[in-house]
């Protein structure tokens, strides 16, 4: 399965932006997908997932209640709405994709990484 991430770029605080995550296969739809983020010099950190049918999110608690995820299984795609974005969201943004066991929140469970895409959010 190969991964593009887009629609990052740079955002002032309180902004909005989406992030899309395109994939090239039809396992696609039985996939759980998670976004990550990467600031400099940190680990990277989980963001949120969704389940393979869509009908179940995760986030991590710090972007819960400011982030969507969302998934299209007929388009292959899944997308992160990102809204009050906070200079702390500041990051390469990764889709990945979890073709085996449950939805997860380590990076270890994930067997497909995208590129990343930069997100810089302005004070």
């Amino acid at each position: 399965v190969q991964l593009q991430a887009s629609g990052g770029g740079l955002v002032q605080a309180g902004g909005s932006l989406r992030l899309s995550c395109a994939a090239s296969e039809r396992t696609f739809s039985r996939s759980h997908m998670g976004w990550f983020r990467q600031a400099p010099g940190k680990e990277r950190e989980f963001v949120a997932a969704v389940r393979w049918s869509g009908d179940t999110t995760y986030y991590a608690d710090s972007v819960k209640g400011r982030f969507t995820i969302s998934r299209d299984n007929a388009k292959n795609t899944v997308y992160l709405q990102m809204n009050s974005l906070k200079p702390e969201d500041t990051a390469v943004y990764y889709c990945a994709a979890d073709q085996f066991g449950e939805v997860a929140d380590s990076q270890y469970d994930y067997d497909y990484w995208g590129q990343g895409t930069q997100v810089t959010v302005s004070s």
